[in-house]
């Protein structure tokens, strides 16, 4: 085998995008709050960028903002002192006064202090400390600390306390007892699943007996909320089951026999296999709706998010939709002038490199800034032009729209609009929803009417909720239906979209 070295020429063509282009791009992408985040971390990367005034132009050097904010604490600690003037009489020990004094020293820590530090750092120590604390949100108490304080209530020996406190420590975020903590094949070999409780003590780096294990399990599925500590869906329901009511052989019947003749809506073969009365069991059916499968889901829930919308639509004065960006939490960018003299002084070479390369990417990124503004204005406003029918009427009134047709109003790429629009709210007069909420694809009418898929899944709502509960339409019907108003769908998109809008099927939605 013999290895040689030569050269070759290639032509090819190839795309690369520029730094600038990228950072274009991502900028357009972030949301009005993480484009805050974006120039904020921006400001201490670069000192060069600073935050223009919004009422002077002129800028402020450091040395006059500290004398501004040492004049200013001098005129209140002068405005403290003659407030609560001190007052030494020689007839009493003036105990409330050094009190006050005292007091004092700890409120203006600047002027009693020999060592006087900056009033910048004592101020702004102290607010940044004050604002963390304000705004970090209290951990809500979890699942396990809920179940824990009440398990060490009950009077049990030292063996069940800690099989217990693991159990708890170990509940899926159900509230239930891990289905396969070991990791071990579902099934045995006799088809029969394993025990969740006997797989704990396996798991439990102790040895217990079968009845202390049941024991701490027992006192476990006494705590609130009830059906904590359960192995599986019809313990847990059946743990909640209210021994005094009414109902309750009925439900136990249920429960344990017939979740899926549930499921399936078929009562009448409950009756026939239990034997209680259609109306027992309809009465029963109404009581378990009531109980909670997953008792554990209401712990440690994610708090909700606000959202900021990135747009706000306003009428004009002939009555025309117009689009304004929030700009409220994204300040003014500039370069600083100090800093931008420094090219044309005495500074050494080294330093005027370093300042141009800050200068360049300052204005990069004041740039991309008001590009994003441009872009994401003009778009938004495209979009509210074209569906002023849905702004002013309301969901029934949306028409089809896609982003190639905002791109061509625009004059931009259509990975442009999908940029602008991902990830951003507008509000509205009708409310804050998201800016891709006015695309969607359509269908034509037999009049041949474009129509919105939004359209047809308000149609066909309403006809599912104006149909008769003892005879509901099936599918085939539901495609007559909208026929009838023009509608003509397949019987597979019918479907299609009744289950993605979780509307039961018809055996389901059948009522006794």
């Amino acid at each position: 085998m013999q290895l040689n070295i030569s050269q070759q020429m290639k032509m090819s063509q190839q795309m690369k995008l520029a730094p600038r282009m990228i950072q274009s791009m991502e900028i357009l992408q972030l949301p009005v709050m993480a484009l805050k985040e974006r120039i904020d971390q921006e400001l201490v990367e670069n000192i060069l960028l600073e935050q223009a005034a919004p009422d002077t132009a002129a800028e402020t050097s450091d040395s006059e903002i500290q004398q501004e904010r040492e004049h200013e604490l001098d005129e209140r600690h002068s405005a403290e002192l003659d407030r609560k003037e001190l007052v030494v009489e020689n007839d009493n020990d003036n105990e409330a006064d050094f009190e006050r004094l005292l007091e004092m020293s700890k409120e203006w820590p600047d002027h009693f202090s020999s060592t006087n530090p900056s009033p910048n750092r004592v101020d702004d120590a102290s607010k940044i400390k004050h604002d963390t604390i304000t705004n970090i949100a209290a951990r809500p108490e979890s699942l396990q600390e809920n179940l824990l304080e009440q398990f060490h209530f009950f009077d049990c020996s030292p063996t069940v306390r800690e099989f217990g406190e693991f159990l708890i420590q170990n509940l899926d975020a159900n509230g239930r007892l891990p289905a396969n903590p070991r990791g071990t094949p579902i099934t045995g070999q006799n088809g029969s699943k394993p025990d969740p409780l006997q797989e704990m003590v396996e798991v439990y780096s102790m040895r217990i007996s079968p009845d202390d294990a049941q024991a701490a399990l027992s006192l476990i599925q006494k705590l609130e909320p009830r059906g904590v500590g359960a192995r599986d869906l019809k313990e847990c329901l059946l743990l909640q089951v209210d021994e005094n009511s009414p109902h309750h052989d009925v439900l136990i019947a249920l429960i344990t026999s017939h979740l899926d003749d549930l499921y399936q809506n078929r009562l009448p073969v409950i009756e026939r296999k239990t034997g209680y009365s259609l109306e027992m069991i309809k009465a029963a059916c109404e009581e378990l709706r009531h109980l909670n499968p997953w008792p554990g889901r209401g712990f440690d829930a994610a708090p909700a998010q606000s959202i900021v919308p990135d747009i706000y639509i306003e009428k004009d004065k002939d009555g025309k939709y117009v689009v304004r960006l929030e700009r409220e939490y994204t300040p003014n960018l500039t370069i600083s002038r100090k800093y931008q003299d420094l090219l044309s002084g005495d500074a050494d070479p080294e330093t005027k490199e370093y300042v141009k390369r800050k200068i360049n990417s300052a204005r990069w990124i004041i740039e991309a800034i008001e590009q994003r503004y441009s872009t994401l204005k003009r778009v938004s406003q495209a979009i509210v032009d074209h569906q002023t029918e849905f702004l002013d009427k309301g969901p029934e009134y949306i028409v089809p729209l896609k982003m190639e047709q905002i791109a061509d109003v625009v004059g931009v790429h259509v990975t442009t609009v999908s940029r602008a629009v991902d990830d951003k709210y507008i509000q509205t007069p009708r409310s804050i929803i998201p800016l891709k909420r006015f695309f969607g694809g359509g269908t034509k009418t037999s009049e041949g009417e474009d129509v919105a898929w939004d359209v047809i899944r308000i149609k066909l709502q309403e006809i599912v909720d104006a149909e008769d509960k003892r005879h509901p339409l099936s599918d085939d019907a539901l495609v007559d239906k909208l026929a009838e108003q023009g509608y003509k769908l397949a019987r597979r998109t019918v479907t299609k979209y009744r289950q993605k809008m979780d509307i039961p099927s018809s055996r389901q939605r059948r009522q006794y």
